[in-house]
């Protein structure tokens, strides 16, 4: 009877595994037909001999004050995942600009593009001019902390605040992972799949602890590897991987000169290269509970803010603690 019902669990599993994969919608690689939840606009432009255009929101408040807010997603994201955070900020009477990076969500995916955090910067820098936005204060998240990192050190007299929520790059992963070429990355996302990627942000970003609404954006990734062009996607994907891993700022924390502040859940994991070191080494990485503290002593005019028991995604996971520690941290 044990054996029965057994291998009647496996069987529904199985079927509820193939249900999911079959109702993952095909979506297009700038993403037509996947709707974000404010009004998009393009920033067209040029850069290394070839024309680009950067997706982006601008939502102001009825009653604005002065303020604007960048938000700068993460690599596994974008401007999709600020929702609440955004209407948090309007009710806060901030203006709110969000883009995505050349490379991911409505933004161009380009056959030929030397990624560097300096070259995001600086593509998210002549937006901003574009649309007149003065002195803001830069807000990222995951690969968006060191993109705006390296933002802020680019433009130290620009950024008025840097804030930080669970930013990666808060250690060297150079110093534990062995390389991987473009080439092992590109393979690597090759072989991607709904199963694959939840597996990842369950363990990495939530340290096992699941809840259906973040479906949405595993589905997302795994929407664009059912498209024909999720070659293209996935290529770009590696050369991103390649820029995480080999540019770090971690190194030049203490050169960060504006005011700082530092979201952090102390149960997040996440560390790019897990996968590729011994179960002991694997251990010592992503320790966000020691990290975050350490990282604090390194930047100059900065405060951390700590949220026990939530992972990489405070924003998503622990909203309202999220809004507690961020809303009264930001300057006016």
């Amino acid at each position: 009877m044990k054996a029965i019902i057994s291998l009647l669990f496996i069987f529904l599993g199985s079927n509820l595994a193939i249900a999911q994969k079959n109702q993952i919608k095909n979506l297009a690689i700038d993403l037509s037909n996947y709707e974000y939840p404010y009004e998009v606009a393009f920033y067209n432009f040029e850069a290394q001999q070839q024309n680009l255009k950067m997706a982006y929101i601008d939502e102001k408040p009825n009653k604005w004050n002065g303020q604007t807010v960048v938000l700068l997603h993460g690599k596994n994201f974008n401007i999709a995942y600020w929702e609440t955070t955004i209407e948090l900020l309007k009710k806060n009477h901030y203006r709110v600009v969000a883009p995505d990076q050349i490379g991911f969500g409505k933004s161009t995916k380009p056959k030929y593009f030397q990624y560097t955090f300096q070259q995001l910067a600086e593509n998210t820098k002549n937006l901003l001019s574009e649309i007149k936005v003065e002195n803001p204060i830069i807000l990222g998240h995951s690969m968006g902390g060191m993109l705006a990192a390296r933002f802020t050190l680019m433009y130290p007299n620009y950024t008025k605040q840097l804030v930080l929520v669970n930013p990666i790059g808060l250690e060297d992963w150079k110093l534990k992972v062995p390389y991987q070429s473009i080439d092992n990355w590109y393979e690597g996302e090759l072989k991607k799949d709904y199963k694959k990627i939840k597996n990842y942000q369950k363990e990495s970003y939530y340290d096992g602890d699941w809840k259906p609404e973040y479906d949405e954006w595993v589905n997302i990734l795994a929407g664009w590897t059912k498209n024909e062009n999720y070659p293209l996607i996935a290529w770009n994907a590696a050369l991103t991987y390649d820029m995480v891993f080999t540019q770090p700022v971690v190194y030049e924390f203490s050169e960060i000169k504006v005011p700082t502040l530092l979201i952090i859940g102390t149960r997040d994991r996440t560390a790019l290269g897990k996968g590729l070191v011994s179960k002991d080494v694997k251990a010592t990485m992503g320790l966000y509970d020691e990290l975050g503290k350490a990282t604090a002593k390194k930047i100059p005019n900065s405060k951390l803010e700590e949220i026990s028991n939530v992972g990489h995604l405070p924003h998503i996971e622990a909203f309202e603690k999220f809004k507690e520690k961020l809303i009264p941290n930001l300057l006016k």
